[in-house]
């Protein structure tokens, strides 16, 4: 064979191997996609105080360990312990007026109890003389004055009534009903709360990370000071869009992780996001901003899918470990090809 057939037989060997690569890409790409943009996730939670002071005692240290309700640290309490002693005597006062209330209104009951008996003996006083005046038995004079004094009567019995009604509004009800007492009530429970969050629990299992705090700093309210990275792992995936228009949840996936090249972990699509944020349009005013591309051929839109393991590796995956996600199908053969191929993939990103 001359040198140019055999470089004719390559060249044909060479795009017939171009064509056959291109050829399986392409199927596998409808078939049985995968993508490498996949990685570990895990819950993080911003840990910050309710209540601002000086740290007095820190419990953890970075990338510690800890479970739901272990104390991370401590603010200094004495503030809060005086807040709350003087709501408990702000209590204690609006119980003593209420007392104090309460027996003014028994002696102004007591008062207009005794102005209805004057009220009635002057009544009927008035009610007599009215009579003998009437047949000449006594003076105008006499009868005017008995009934001013039952006009008189009435009067202090009306006020001594209105007493009464005030001291009661002020009084309020009994108890959990009294306005003034709730209102102390609800101090002193505001104030034993913020007491209790001068100690600043974890507030689900997890790893301390990102520690930014040490004994005498000043911790203020809201403000982040550590991190706790949840035990919970999820794998998030994303494919490119045509890839997941046949994804449900429950689909069947294999899942290979950077640090594990080679092995398999089976697993399913836990949910689909509705969406991402290129398609997330605020609306601040402006006008629309359309994309601007020279490309003839766009770059495709991903789409996320959360996946869950049946069964997770025996070390603990970090939060951002990268993975490479197959979706299986469901024929035998394709499913054996699938496995294969995201099994090579893995080994190359192991090894790059």
């Amino acid at each position: 064979m001359t040198p140019d057939e055999k470089f004719a037989r390559w060249v044909k060997v060479a795009a017939l191997s171009f064509v056959l690569i291109f050829g399986y890409f392409l199927a596998a790409d409808n078939l049985m996609p995968l993508t490498p943009h996949a990685m570990v996730t895990r819950t993080v939670t911003k840990v910050a105080p309710q209540v601002s002071g000086p740290v007095s005692a820190l419990a953890v240290e970075n990338n510690q360990r800890v479970q739901k309700g272990d104390v991370l640290f401590k603010i200094e309490r004495a503030p809060y312990r005086i807040a709350v002693d003087q709501a408990k005597l702000a209590l204690a006062q609006a119980r003593q007026t209420n007392a104090q209330l309460d027996a003014s209104l028994m002696a102004a009951r007591q008062d207009v109890s005794a102005l209805a008996s004057v009220l009635a003996q002057k009544a009927r006083e008035a009610k007599r003389l009215k009579a003998l005046f009437a047949k000449n038995g006594v003076s105008q004079q006499q009868r005017d004055d008995a009934i001013s004094a039952a006009n008189t009567a009435r009067a202090k019995w009306e006020a001594a009534k209105a007493r009464v009604s005030a001291l009661q509004i002020q009084r309020g009800g009994d108890g959990a009903s009294n306005i003034a007492e709730q209102v102390a009530l609800s101090k002193l429970k505001k104030a034993q709360l913020n007491q209790s969050y001068t100690t600043v629990r974890a507030s689900h299992d997890g790893v301390v990370t990102n520690l930014q705090l040490d004994v005498g700093a000043y911790a203020s309210a809201s403000k982040p000071l550590m991190a706790l990275v949840s035990e919970r792992a999820d794998v998030i995936a994303d494919f490119r869009e045509k890839s997941v228009r046949d994804v449900q949840t429950g689909t069947a996936v294999n899942v290979t992780f950077d640090s594990e090249p080679g092995k398999l972990y089976a697993g399913h699509v836990s949910s689909v996001d509705a969406g991402v944020s290129a398609g997330q349009i605020d609306a601040n005013g402006q006008l629309a901003s359309p994309s601007n591309s020279n490309r003839w051929v766009r770059d495709a839109q991903r789409m996320r899918l959360h996946i869950q393991l049946d069964e997770w590796p025996d070390h603990s995956l970090p939060t951002g470990a990268r993975a490479t996600v197959q979706i299986m199908p469901e024929s035998a053969v394709t499913q054996w090809l699938a496995s294969a191929q995201v099994g090579f993939l893995s080994m190359l990103h192991y090894i790059y």
